[in-house]
């Protein structure tokens, strides 16, 4: 006998679901790659780079082969970019030790790079009706008000027994339906804030409807002020060439490419810390000009001031001292590389400020 509140969830899902692309047409590839593109990222904004992402790498085989920075090109503004190298080297393992084959074992998916938990109950459940149950910040919000759990969903502890609260339940359902018609409800229904919960499936049993307690649900401690760094960054150009750089694979951003440049130390002007930097990166000294732009860009754990000088070649061959590659790349073909957004943001800001080195430029929109 099915539980009221699973039928009425399961009947509202079936009535009331969106529809996707990955949902249009199944497959555990495409739940793959739908779900790492979902992680901490809006439906709507998902769907398009799912779509260029599909047509270009319409399998397992051929995302496996293509280079990556074309990945990461694909991936450009989506953020997290070591989600798309994790899809790359875990295309390529598949390839190599799965016969091109999704495995449908939940505890086997966590052994590909970039599959934690999380994404393994998803792929397990959606892909292959494994009843494993799906807690994603949607499906704490949701159970913590309607059961009425006042623990912090900040701690690891409320999601393992959410978890294990919900595995008996989802024994009673078709799992994909399950899991997705709770974090549908969740993204549609249960939201942060001003839920709608005279239209919910779940209201007739729920702790937080019954009580008053929306706004008090779920609990979740304050966040940890992230800081703030200054950071400066050379547009060294030369015969009608911009200077780039690629960061390590092993760093924040791996793989993308920006403007030569680094954090302002204690005590240093951005004219210093960028001859400095510049020295130490890329072996050129340099004569900083004027300011050609200033942004700001959050991340998940802090946040940049980004300001960007033109600067003139003094003395100096550009070499990759820090190890990262480097090259001169024309205006018109800036388009063929990743950028990390903050970068993109200073690329947009100095078309906007007219700036004299950008005059000649016809296409610099990335």
């Amino acid at each position: 006998m099915t539980t009221a509140w699973v039928s009425s969830l399961l009947q509202w899902f079936n009535e009331s679901q969106r529809e996707m692309p990955w949902r249009s047409h199944p497959s555990p590839y495409h739940t793959w790659i739908s779900e790492i593109m979902l992680q901490q990222t809006q439906v709507v904004t998902v769907i398009p780079y799912f779509q260029r992402f599909i047509q270009s790498f319409p399998s397992i085989e051929s995302l496996a082969k293509a280079d990556q920075d074309d990945v990461l090109k694909h991936w450009e503004g989506l953020g997290y970019y070591s989600r798309a190298r994790n899809l790359h080297k875990a295309a390529q393992v598949l390839v190599d030790s799965y016969h091109a084959v999704m495995p449908s074992d939940f505890e086997e998916l966590q052994r590909l790079p970039g599959i934690g938990f999380y994404t393994a109950a998803a792929i397990s459940s959606i892909a292959f009706e494994s009843p494993v149950p799906v807690v994603d910040g949607n499906v704490l919000r949701v159970f913590t008000r309607f059961w009425g759990i006042y623990d912090d969903i900040r701690q690891n502890q409320v999601k393992t027994m959410l978890f294990h609260k919900l595995e008996s339940y989802i024994k009673e359902a078709k799992p994909s339906d399950f899991n997705q018609a709770i974090m549908e409800c969740g993204a549609l229904i249960c939201q942060p804030q001003s839920p709608s919960c005279t239209v919910c499936p779940l209201q007739q049993d729920c702790f937080a409807y019954a009580h008053h307690k929306q706004a008090e649900l779920p609990v979740k401690s304050p966040a940890k002020k992230a800081p703030t760094l200054d950071v400066v960054v050379g547009v060294v150009i030369y015969d009608n060439q911009l200077l780039i750089a690629k960061r390590p694979d092993d760093k924040m951003l791996g793989g993308l490419w920006e403007l030569p440049g680094g954090k302002i130390e204690a005590k240093e002007s951005p004219e210093q810390a960028l001859q400095r930097e510049l020295k130490e990166e890329v072996n050129l000294d340099v004569c900083v000009g004027k300011k050609l732009a200033s942004v700001k860009h959050a991340y998940s754990h802090f946040k940049i001031n980004l300001h960007a000088y033109e600067c003139e070649i003094i003395r100096g061959v550009p070499v990759a001292l820090s190890g990262t590659e480097i090259k001169w790349v024309f205006f018109d073909d800036l388009k063929q590389y990743a950028f990390p957004k903050a970068t993109i943001k200073v690329f947009e800001k100095m078309v906007v400020n007219d700036s004299h080195l950008f005059k000649k430029v016809t296409n610099i929109k990335l």
